[in-house]
């Protein structure tokens, strides 16, 4: 390992770090929920090592405890993640032109919302060693967090490890309000998108729509009729 490789993997470390405590807490609550649902804790791990996805790791983890089939699971969790795909290809612009595609698809296993948006800040050319050092601390922290929450949730009495199903809900509430307060469309887009699913869920003639696609139709429409009424403006 050279020293040209060894600053920059621990510069991406450290650049990493802030993230990595922030996801504890978040995947300590995806924990807690899974094992809650009758996961096991070995399982709930697998999950968050192998997804750094958030939102679509709670909506598909939730669906999975509720028994929704296959495609109803790969949908919603497409439709969610989606913007991941993009996010990827506007991060292989900067990348070193001489990484391989193996390194590639590694890099892309670990693009996450908050490591795109750190990356997107540096200058120049984003490099293997930079990014592995990025991307591995918030693995860990998303991961251990969700260890801990799922070890602690196995050994809590049934009555309380089932009342902390409540603690989504909360982290959804927290994650939705900061950016509510700061912008009317995000306030509009969410009532449109909460109003879809209470009709698709109270109005008998939606019965037959499950709970997955119930999600899919009202992100679908929450997320076109924003496009429509709140276009971004390019700047020319």
């Amino acid at each position: 390992m050279n020293s040209k490789w060894r600053k920059d993997f621990t510069y991406g470390l450290k650049r990493g770090l802030p993230i990595a405590l922030g996801y504890v807490p978040v995947s300590f609550t995806f924990g807690l929920m899974a094992v809650s649902g009758g996961i096991p804790v070995w399982m709930a791990v697998f999950i968050s090592l192998s997804n750094l996805t958030s939102a679509g790791q709670f909506a598909g983890t939730n669906l999975i405890i509720n028994g929704a089939g296959f495609l109803e699971i790969t949908l919603t969790t497409f439709i969610i993640n989606i913007r991941y795909l993009l996010m990827s290809l506007s991060m292989t612009q900067r990348l070193d032109q001489k990484m391989n595609l193996p390194k590639r698809l590694l890099i892309g296993y670990g693009v996450t919302d908050e490591i795109f948006t750190v990356a997107s800040m540096e200058q120049g050319t984003l490099t293997f060693p930079y990014l592995t050092g990025l991307i591995l601390g918030p693995v860990l922290g998303w991961t251990s967090g969700t260890a801990l929450g799922a070890v602690i949730c196995s050994t809590l009495p049934e009555s309380l490890s089932s009342a902390m199903g409540i603690a989504l809900y909360g982290m959804f509430i927290a994650i939705i309000l900061p950016a509510a307060r700061k912008s009317k469309p995000v306030i509009i887009i969410i009532a449109i998108s909460v109003v879809v699913v209470c009709i698709l869920k109270y109005i008998p003639l939606f019965n037959f729509i499950s709970s997955g696609f119930r999600i899919i139709i009202a992100t679908i429409i929450g997320a076109g009729i924003g496009a429509l009424l709140f276009p971004v403006e390019e700047n020319i």
